[in-house]
């Protein structure tokens, strides 16, 4: 099968390795010690940064049985940060995430197949009302407790996206399309 035409390249940690195996519940995202962030070529010379301070959502992933396993993440759009507010306020116009009209970007995982190097998740990405088939390539690193015995676990990654797929194509060029997107996200279960 071909792979689809935009593949998104997110390695995963996930503290709880054995846990996660037997795991009848998600762990949920823990937005305080969860980022994603981005970055995105300006004038062709250098990188500018960024960051999206609200993220939610959950993940799972069962070594057993990989069709158990569960990524399903939301954004909120609104929440682009680049300590610039003037650049901020342009990010989150119609030029670019047009947060107003698109208030979230999403992944949905579909399926979870077992590689040589971990996992590849194949879903849906949404971003800017657009909506795309990516397929995450995940690995596994460990596992821990909260200060409370709760079961932690976290996940990182990156991924190269074009931005002009997503139908953001306000000054491609000057702007790069490619953004690559970071996500390291940490998630609990009681």
């Amino acid at each position: 099968m071909k792979a689809p035409a935009k593949v998104l390249w997110l390695a995963v940690a996930t503290l709880g390795v054995g846990s996660l195996a037997v795991a009848a519940d998600a762990f949920q995202v823990d937005a305080v010690h969860s980022s994603v962030l981005f970055r995105v070529k300006h004038m062709n010379t250098s990188y500018a940064y960024g960051r999206f301070n609200d993220v939610s959502g959950k993940f799972q992933v069962d070594e057993a049985d990989p069709s158990k396993s569960v990524m399903d993440l939301t954004i909120n759009a609104e929440s682009v940060d680049t300590a610039n507010a003037k650049r901020d306020l342009h990010l989150k116009g119609p030029d670019f995430f047009n947060a107003k009209e698109f208030p979230t970007i999403t992944f949905k995982g579909k399926s979870f197949r077992k590689t040589a190097a971990g996992y590849d998740v194949a879903g849906d990405l949404t971003l800017h009302g657009v909506t795309k088939p990516v397929t995450f390539k995940l690995g596994l690193t460990g596992s821990g407790k909260g200060m409370r015995g709760e079961a932690l676990a976290g996940v990182e990654g990156s991924a190269v996206l074009k931005r002009s797929d997503f139908g953001m194509t306000y000054m491609v060029g000057p702007i790069g399309d490619e953004v690559t997107v970071t996500a390291a996200l940490e998630g609990s279960r009681k």
